[in-house]
């Protein structure tokens, strides 16, 4: 691992058992994940609606799951390839931005029935 020469000289003066810590916990930060680079926003797809990198499910989705009251355990066994950062960053970013993500699920709810209510109409679907 390449410590920097601060870092390296400041480990070497201080007691073993401090440069035993200061050792673990720089290889801890070296495997960090950027909590932002486990969501992704694109214009083209999801129609722009931010995902889960690397895997195309929405924020949304994981948001309608766990408004049913679903667990974050709960929704990582039934998409199976989600690990928990993954869900709990989803969750995250869905409560940093509850207004605009709950106003999609509602616009989208709002288009639903409308839709229901014009195909009930048509002859053509009855």
């Amino acid at each position: 691992m390449a410590w920097s020469s601060a870092a390296h000289s400041l480990a070497n003066q201080a007691p073993a058992g401090v440069q035993k810590h200061a050792a673990l916990y720089l290889e801890a930060m070296a495997s960090v994940t950027d909590i932002g680079s486990l969501i992704y926003r694109r214009p083209g797809l999801h129609g722009g609606r931010p995902c889960i990198a690397g895997t195309g499910v929405t924020v949304r989705r994981i948001a309608v799951w766990h408004n049913m009251g679903l667990s974050p355990e709960e929704i990582m066994k039934n998409f199976g390839h989600l690990s928990p950062a993954q869900v709990h960053a989803a969750l995250a970013y869905y409560y940093a931005n509850k207004a605009e993500i709950d106003a999609d699920l509602e616009a989208e709810e709002r288009l639903t029935e409308e839709l229901e209510r014009q195909h009930r109409r048509d002859p053509q679907w009855t």
